[in-house]
C-alpha cells in the first residue's frame, strides 16, 4: 500500500479544503517546500501536489513553488491542477514532475490526452473527481453530467498509468473514504486506482490495504495528517514504501 501525503497549494501556502469549497480553506503554517522535506525525512517516496489556483483557472503562480519542491526532495511528484494545454505539460515535465494528473482536459478534450500519452509516454494519471457519481471539473466548481464510471472506461483506452479517484463529498471531511465506489472504478477501468478523499484514520489505511487485490494501489492522505489524526511514521513502519512505482 503506497501512502501518498498531499500538499494542496493556494496562494503559495499549504491549505485543506472541505468538499472542494474554496470559501472554507484552512491555511496551515507549514511552507509547502518544508512540508515536502518533512515527508521525505519520514520515508515517503511519493507526494501528491495540487495547484488549487490553477485548478480553477486563476493562473499558474504556484509553479515556482512546485519547482522548489522538486529541487528539495527526490520523491516521485504527482501534480494536478490546471493542466489544460501542451504548454502546461511541457513546463511541468521540464520542471521535473514525474506524473501529471489530468482532470478537466480528460473530460473536455480526450483526444489531446491521447496525443500527449503517445508523445510523452507513461507520465499521466486520470484524475476523476465526482459528487454523487457525477464528474466535476475546473477545481470541482463545474458539473459535467457525465458519470464517473464513463470517464473510467474512457481512461482505460487512453494509455494513462492509473486513476486517482476522489469522492468530493468525502474530501476534507475526515468521515472515511468511499471504498465501494473506488473499487468499482478499479473494476471498470482495469487500471491501478488511488483512493482519495475522506481518509481519517490508520484504520482507513488498513482497509485500503486489504483491497489491493481489487485494484486499490494507494491512498492519498491530507487533512488527517495536518490535523495529526494519523501518525505517518508508525504507518510507514507497517507499510514500507517502494522506491519504484510503475504507476
Amino acid at each position: 500500500m503506497v501512502i501518498i501525503p498531499a500538499i494542496d497549494i493556494l496562494n503559495g501556502q499549504c491549505v485543506r479544503l472541505t468538499e472542494g469549497n474554496y470559501g472554507n480553506a484552512v491555511y496551515y503554517h507549514s511552507d509547502p517546500v518544508e512540508q515536502a522535506r518533512s515527508f521525505k525525512a519520514l520515508g515517503i517516496q511519493r507526494i501528491h501536489i495540487v495547484d488549487l489556483d490553477a485548478a480553477r483557472g486563476e493562473g499558474k503562480t504556484n509553479r515556482e513553488v512546485i519547482r522548489r519542491i522538486r529541487e528539495t526532495v527526490p520523491c516521485t511528484l504527482e501534480v494536478g491542477g490546471g493542466i489544460r494545454s501542451e504548454e502546461d505539460v511541457k513546463e511541468l515535465i521540464d520542471r521535473g514532475v514525474d506524473r501529471l494528473i489530468l482532470g478537466t482536459i480528460l473530460v473536455k478534450d480526450p483526444d489531446s490526452v491521447a496525443r500527449w500519452v503517445s508523445r510523452y509516454g507513461k507520465r499521466f494519471l486520470a484524475g476523476i473527481d465526482a459528487r454523487d457519481g457525477e464528474v466535476r471539473i475546473s477545481g470541482w466548481q463545474e458539473g459535467t453530467g457525465i458519470p464517473d464510471t464513463e470517464v473510467a472506461r474512457r481512461a482505460k483506452n487512453m494509455g494513462v498509468c492509473g486513476i486517482i479517484y476522489t469522492n468530493i463529498s468525502r474530501d476534507g471531511t475526515l468521515t472515511g473514504p468511499d471504498f465501494e465506489r473506488t473499487v468499482s472504478i478499479a473494476e471498470i477501468s482495469g487500471l491501478p486506482v488511488v483512493l482519495s478523499g475522506g481518509v481519517s484514520s490508520e484504520q482507513d489505511i488498513r482497509k485500503a490495504a486489504e483491497l489491493e487485490n481489487q485494484g486499490i494501489v494507494g491512498a492519498i492522505v491530507g487533512k488527517a495528517l495536518y490535523e495529526r489524526k494519523i501518525n505517518l511514521a508508525s504507518l510507514l513502519r507497517i507499510y514500507p514504501q517502494p522506491s519504484q512505482i510503475e504507476w
